[in-house]
């Protein structure tokens, strides 16, 4: 069953994507599998497929089983989870394939999405091989490749002047006309995106890493964590939570303000364009589950200075990883919580790199004119 805010309860097989009393749907919690439990057969992220809340046809195009690579951060070691390996260059497709996944079988013909970008592009895709037409709406000043990469796909792309909020409304008013799979409020991308923890488990041997590193706009892969962590722990199949620790832009950062005000909540405020783009929302739909989760983790979060986010890019690719500024933050990111004292020396640690620069050729290149460099992660 599907829960709102208030408790009311919905069927899972009813095509919905917010409760009636407007606020976003969770699936009930879940007990989680154990290892036995993997698919060792299936090289995909469908080899956790028990550990969703109903069987499903696959929509899949291979997403999941990406590389942790080892990586030292001053006196930190880490395993950089890279997330661009999936189909469509972004954590997102873990959602996508699932929630697509759901939705063919509900017998949806048409949806609508809205997405700074990595979403949009994704969601198109998943729609293309699920056999159903997808209308993305996005800001006019979304990376032109991802655009691109939408309409590749097939699906008819809207550019909406303003924010990326303003982006966001319009796509909640023109919910009424066609079903709307929103990657930040649709239940099931979150059963996607929980996949990852399943990941990151198998990956370091079936047990729990210390602390993950994330970076948060809308808090799909914050969620994601805290759902697949947490079913594992309910499993048996680890023994403790990993700490979530988030990084967000400075010049948007409003679960930052909160989390740091002792708020449950987003307060409304005005924040500034930053080259994190994809973690450019400023009213969070799930900022309360998002906050808790943080706080249930015993976590943080942390706003990262505009100006570290560019040489943090030219940084990781200069040693080959071409990661885009929105997943960069996460290395200044992890400096500053190895300097609060939230990480430590002989911790196991995964920071995720959600997505590639190759779609986000333009600020790259705007950072290499600027002449940024590597001053601010030395």
């Amino acid at each position: 069953m599907l829960l709102d805010r208030s408790g009311r309860r919905y069927p899972l097989d009813e095509p919905r994507w917010r409760g009636d009393d407007g606020s976003p749907l969770m699936v009930e919690p879940l007990p989680g599998i154990t290892r036995d439990q993997v698919d060792t057969t299936v090289r995909s992220q469908w080899r956790y497929a028990a550990a969703l809340p109903r069987p499903l046809d696959p929509v899949t195009l291979g997403e999941g089983t990406t590389p942790l690579l080892p990586h030292h951060v001053d006196d930190l070691n880490l395993g950089l989870k890279l997330e661009w390996f999936n189909p469509t260059a972004s954590f997102k497709d873990r959602g996508s394939s699932v929630m697509l996944s759901l939705l063919r079988t509900q017998g949806v013909p048409a949806i609508l999405e809205d997405s700074s970008g990595n979403g949009g592009s994704s969601v198109a895709a998943y729609a293309a091989a699920a056999g159903i037409a997808a209308t993305i709406l996005a800001p006019e000043s979304t990376s032109p490749a991802k655009i691109l990469q939408s309409r590749a796909h097939g699906a008819r792309v809207e550019l909406v002047a303003g924010s990326r909020q303003a982006t966001a409304d319009e796509a909640v008013r023109r919910s009424v006309e066609v079903f709307y799979a929103s990657h930040n409020w649709h239940p099931f991308f979150l059963q996607g995106t929980k996949l990852l923890a399943y990941e990151i488990w198998e990956d370091l041997g079936f047990a729990a890493p210390d602390a993950v590193v994330l970076p948060c706009g809308a808090g799909s892969l914050v969620l994601g964590c805290h759902l697949g962590f947490g079913e594992l722990l309910a499993s048996g199949a680890i023994d403790r939570r990993p700490r979530l620790l988030v990084a967000q832009p400075e010049h948007c950062s409003p679960l930052v303000a909160a989390f740091e005000a002792g708020e449950d909540a987003v307060v409304p405020a005005a924040w500034s364009r930053t080259i994190a783009e994809g973690t450019a929302i400023t009213q969070p739909v799930r900022d309360r589950e998002v906050l808790a989760a943080v706080r249930a983790s015993d976590g943080a979060l942390v706003a990262v200075p505009e100006e570290e986010i560019g040489p943090a890019t030219l940084h990781l690719a200069r040693r080959g990883l071409y990661a885009e500024p929105t997943s960069a933050q996460v290395l200044p990111a992890v400096r500053a919580f190895r300097a609060r004292g939230a990480l430590h020396p002989g911790e196991r640690v995964v920071a995720v790199l959600t997505g590639s620069a190759l779609k986000a050729t333009d600020a790259v290149a705007d950072l290499l004119q600027a002449g940024s460099t590597e001053q601010a992660v030395p």
